[in-house]
């Protein structure tokens, strides 16, 4: 956890806090000396004058008292949420630039916990620190002292009190502290059900599991529940405990003191002002106590979080990253094989072909056969194993991977909108782009139409794009794609939900736009009929390219491309190169 307060954290404020909270323990321990005074210099010998004056002092310690708490609380409160906002924002960068693998070693729901859950406890933590836990251990060892100079004899008692205190103390930190560090993974198991029941709700009503779904989420709230419960009442223990032996202390004060105060061995002043410092005391070694409570928790979601910030991402760029030359877009895999962490096999093989501007590249094979994978390596979500990609004749890994996502424009399998405007969705990758540009991607995208009806480039997007349909979800991505400047623009089974007028229109459409002639076009497909007028189809079976050529030339000399060809004339389908 220092660690990251380290990092996260002003230290100027933080020595402005303690210097707040000092002047406060000051204060708070010279009341009860004055209290004394009070009572055996101006009660006692009946002079009036001694009790305003001494009160007088009172008041004053006490406003600066207040000042200096109060400028504490507002340090430590200030500096916690700051360390707060940092964090996450810490993360959300983190886990924006993370590969995909790094991401999923993590997973969603667990990655929510951290940057909610984990950075609050971190939060409550430090601004404990910031009050009570620096407080704690000055106040005790203040008011230990103070309370031996007005009576030694005294000071036996905590001989009793203390270990008594110690040893309930521990035993609450015994059973307390595991239970509050499995809390966080119960709240990551309630995170991914609920994520799950929520992303997957359609399919559980088609499937009739609702019962079964809210049995799983009631099975994992509850499980958190019955923890929850058990780790806050063993908590709970610690005041009436605190509160019974900071009684029996004080009966052991009075019973004792009297005694003293009977021999004259000892002022009545001075025993109330030894009450009081015996509080202090005792509530002081209390809230050390809770430090080695509530800490350890804190110090559980610091490591979850630390584990997020040292995810070391294996797609770097070099240490003096190359430019994408000016010259004509091109696009090159020169004999890739690639494989998935820890797999066997590789995922793709000997993968070798060339594009150049203007030209449509499109692949096609049956589910799982690797068409994804060998997309996802251009704009380099992952690196290949062997063998090198170029783009625009620079080799990925020679590039900064912000000027290669720069010259990219993709659509993926999943059309992935912002809640916002048509518009907002639109400019993503092109902020300066003009109402004049926007219509004319929905108009190649087939998309200006519904946009029309829906009412125009302000009508509202919900989160996820919920408020259309599939289709015109995908139309709306891709005329995003489309909008943005690019030497390759990459459609990956993007084309999926469009009913087969639409594809044709759309592809047409596309190989008129001048924008995206500049560039290579690479489309994966399903459908022989979206790839049949490429320039180059690419056929992969098992991760291998089994063929490649125009649609004629496969149709008539590649066995798995006929396969694929005849398996959807047989549904229906009409193929026109």
């Amino acid at each position: 956890m220092m660690r990251l307060a380290r990092k996260h954290l002003d230290w100027w404020a933080v020595v402005l806090a303690v210097g707040f909270m000092i002047i406060q323990v000051i204060c708070d321990l010279s009341l009860p000396t004055l209290t004394s005074d009070i009572i055996d210099k101006g009660i006692a010998q009946n002079d009036i004058g001694y009790i305003w004056q001494t009160g007088g002092k009172m008041l004053l310690l006490s406003f600066i008292g207040v000042l200096g708490s109060a400028g504490n609380v507002y340090y430590a409160a200030t500096q916690s949420q700051k360390m707060g906002q940092r964090i996450r924002s810490s993360l959300f960068k983190k886990v924006t630039f993370s590969s995909t693998e790094e991401f999923e070693t993590v997973g969603n729901a667990s990655l929510i916990t951290r940057t909610t859950n984990d950075v609050v406890q971190i939060q409550n933590v430090m601004v404990q620190m910031l009050r009570m836990m620096l407080m704690a251990p000055i106040m005790l060892i203040g008011a230990g002292v103070l309370a031996y100079v007005k009576s030694p004899k005294l000071t036996l008692v905590f001989l009793v009190a203390l270990p008594v205190l110690a040893i309930f103390t521990g035993a609450i930190m015994y059973f307390a502290v595991p239970l509050f560090k499995s809390l966080q993974k119960k709240i990551d198991r309630i995170n991914l059900t609920f994520r799950e029941g929520l992303t997957g709700v359609r399919v559980i009503r088609a499937f009739n599991q609702d019962q079964f779904e809210q049995d799983r989420f009631e099975g994992a709230n509850q499980d958190y529940t019955q923890t929850g419960i058990k780790v806050f009442m063993i908590v709970s223990l610690m005041f009436p405990i605190i509160t019974l032996i900071i009684s029996g202390t004080n009966i052991g004060i009075v019973w004792y003191g009297g005694q003293l105060i009977a021999s004259q061995s000892m002022a009545v002043g001075n025993m109330v002002a030894f009450m009081t410092y015996a509080t202090q005391i005792l509530i002081s070694f209390m809230m050390v106590s809770m430090i080695f409570v509530f800490v350890p928790r804190a110090q559980a979601s610091a490591a979850r979080i630390n584990e997020v910030m040292d995810l070391k991402s294996k797609i770097t760029d070099a240490d003096q990253p190359a430019s994408l030359t000016d010259e004509a877009a091109s696009l090159t895999f020169d004999h890739v094989n690639f494989r998935y962490t820890g797999a066997e096999e590789l995922a793709l093989t000997d993968v070798n072909f060339s594009a150049t501007a203007g030209q449509t590249v499109a692949i096609i094979g049956g589910t799982g056969s690797g068409k994804s994978t060998l997309v996802n390596l251009i704009p380099r979500l992952f690196d290949p194993e062997s063998g090198q990609i170029r783009l625009n004749g620079t080799a990925l890994t020679a590039v900064s991977q912000h000027d290669i996502h720069g010259a990219i424009s993709i659509t993926q399998q999943k059309a992935v909108l912002f809640s916002g405007t048509i518009r907002s969705n639109m400019v993503y990758g092109m902020p300066d782009a003009t109402d004049e540009q926007i219509w004319h991607a929905l108009d190649v995208a087939q998309a200006s139409d519904f946009v029309k009806e829906e009412g125009g480039l302000d009508a509202t997007v919900e989160q996820d794009g919920d408020n259309f349909s599939g289709g015109q979800r995908q139309r709306l991505v891709i005329a995003r794609t489309i909008l943005k400047r690019a030497s390759v623009y990459i459609f990956d089974d993007s084309f999926s939900a469009l009913d087969f007028k639409t594809d044709s229109l759309l592809r047409q459409d596309l190989r008129k736009d001048e924008q995206v002639q500049n560039g290579v076009t690479v489309i994966v497909a399903q459908r022989v009929s979206t790839v049949a007028d490429a320039d180059l189809i690419l056929v992969i079976d098992g991760g291998k390219i089994v063929g490649q050529g125009t649609h004629d030339e496969l149709k008539a000399t590649n066995k798995t491309y006929q396969e694929i060809l005849d398996s959807q004339l047989r549904k229906g389908e009409v193929v026109d190169a």
